[in-house]
């Protein structure tokens, strides 16, 4: 059977839509959505492929996890987004795999033809070689994750309100946050102060003194990738809200309500504890994981099938127009790339930033390449990077001017809410800011889901099953080598 290359209603629109080039795009987050509105209405055919029906303000994920936002305010539908657009399909499903002799993507038991592909499927979380850790530590990378840890969170305060024991209800009130870096410190700063404010105004038995948020990293300073002034400023913030930092601390174990330590090999500590001995451990009844990024596995299975290299985070690193090398066809954008192609050397950073100004350039650069055109060298321009860390409170690095507290959080709003591509979203999110700002009350502090739900995550198609007797015209597998690849079109995302 030959590759479906695009269907509308399994045809074109319209005749002329069907000699037009196919460019298929692999995620719908801020790289592939940005490629998606450069393209919209331009002669060539687009399919946006993404296992989500929605696109996902990841950098906001701890304000759904801490009660601030819900999952609605940061997610936005991707056919409301982009699918409005004559020349776009978008599809529900997860690629797993792609021939790049015979050009065709393999998903839902589908292979579909394209001219041009863009990769731009993000990043996962990683445990550095301890998946065992992560039912007992969720990450924070898709809506369930953020989920799962306000239920954790929120249940174990229910709990402690009618324990009598003293230990148990200290265990009960404890968080550990592992990772420094701006996820870290923006959910623990949330943390604690949803803990304080929860256990005045809600909670008859709790004590506030008790309330402990623990931030661990095996680096020395809180967000080390900002200048050394922004990250003390933080981390003197944090502690003042009650935030306990354990700097230049490695997780040894995580086990059940359990984090062992230890310190980091190349630190001057003792002989002991470079070879691995312990620091203790700490008790608490939340653990969230914020220490680790890896790269989308399209990443090393296109390694697999191009020989194109990779870097240590899974990464492909690719040529100044962002293609693979030996095949100019394919591109990879935003967190599946490794970008050295600037003017200093440096490796462009996994940020909503760089991944909307590559999404952009890529299909720009596709649409002057059908039209004969050269494309202007892509060039990255540097934002900034910020992170909020409480109530008016934010450090700011832009481009080497520094700002924190008001003027850093008046900042950080603005940056966020330009970046979000929903206006609903935009004023939603706008209006629960100023109103828990001025009431100091979270609006989606709800207790939803089952426990560990951020695992075994089922995502992409998921097919109806007909009733007994009914009649349905069964579509014919896919043929070709990849046959054996497809087992299910329910993909397990962790």
């Amino acid at each position: 059977m030959a590759p479906e290359r695009f269907f509308l209603e399994l045809d074109p629109p319209h005749g002329a839509m069907a000699d037009w080039p196919h460019v298929v795009i692999v995620g719908g987050g801020f790289a592939g959505l940005k490629a998606c509105h450069a393209l919209a209405g331009r002669p060539v055919r687009v399919t946006l492929i993404d296992k989500r029906n929605f696109n996902l303000f990841q950098p906001l994920l701890y304000q759904v996890a801490s009660g601030l936002v819900s999952e609605a305010d940061v997610a936005s539908p991707l056919r409301q987004m982009v699918g409005q657009a004559p020349n776009i399909q978008i599809l529900l499903g997860e690629v797993v795999d792609i021939d790049t002799e015979a050009r065709e993507v393999v998903f839902n038991d589908h292979r579909y033809g394209y001219d041009h592909l863009i990769l731009a499927s993000g990043s996962g979380s990683t445990y550095f070689g301890h998946e065992e850790w992560r039912p007992l530590a969720p990450p924070m990378k898709i809506l369930e994750h953020a989920d799962e840890i306000r239920r954790r969170l929120l249940m174990a305060l229910e709990e402690a309100e009618q324990t009598r024991d003293p230990g148990r209800r200290r265990f009960l009130q404890s968080v550990v946050v592992v990772g420094a870096g701006p996820a870290g410190c923006e959910l623990a700063g949330s943390l604690i102060e949803l803990m304080h404010r929860a256990v005045e105004r809600d909670f008859k038995q709790l004590d506030r003194a008790q309330c402990r948020v623990i931030l661990l990293d095996a680096v020395d300073r809180v967000l080390p990738t900002m200048a050394a002034a922004l990250s003390a400023d933080a981390a003197a913030y944090l502690e003042r809200a009650g935030v306990e930092l354990r700097l230049n601390t490695m997780v040894a174990a995580i086990e059940p309500g359990r984090v062992l330590l230890r310190r980091p090999p190349d630190t001057a500590a003792d002989e002991a504890d470079a070879c691995g001995g312990g620091l203790g451990d700490l008790e608490a009844a939340t653990i969230c994981w914020t220490a680790g990024v890896r790269a989308s596995r399209l990443g090393r299975l296109l390694a697999e099938r191009t020989g194109a290299p990779v870097d240590r985070g899974g990464r492909l690193q690719v040529e100044a127009d962002f293609s693979l090398p030996g095949h100019p066809e394919i591109r990879a954008v935003g967190d599946l790339c490794h970008y050295a192609h600037t003017a200093d050397g440096r490796v462009l950073p996994g940020m909503a930033g760089p991944a909307v100004q590559m999404g952009g350039w890529v299909a720009r650069d596709i649409l002057a390449g059908l039209e004969g055109r050269q494309s202007a060298p892509f060039r990255w321009f540097d934002l900034g990077s910020m992170a909020v860390i409480g109530p008016w409170y934010a450090v700011a690095d832009l481009r080497g001017l520094h700002v924190s507290g008001l003027a850093g959080w008046i900042l950080w709003a603005l940056a966020h809410l330009a970046f979000i591509p929903d206006t609903e979203n935009r004023i939603a999110l706008f209006s629960k800011w100023m109103w828990q700002i001025a009431t100091r009350q979270r609006t989606a502090l709800l207790i939803i889901g089952r426990p560990d739900q951020h695992l075994g995550v089922d995502v992409g198609l998921e097919r109806a099953v007909p009733p007994d007797g009914a009649t349905q015209s069964p579509e014919a597998p896919p043929s070709g080598p990849l046959n054996r690849l497809i087992s299910t079109p329910r993909i397990t995302a962790m």
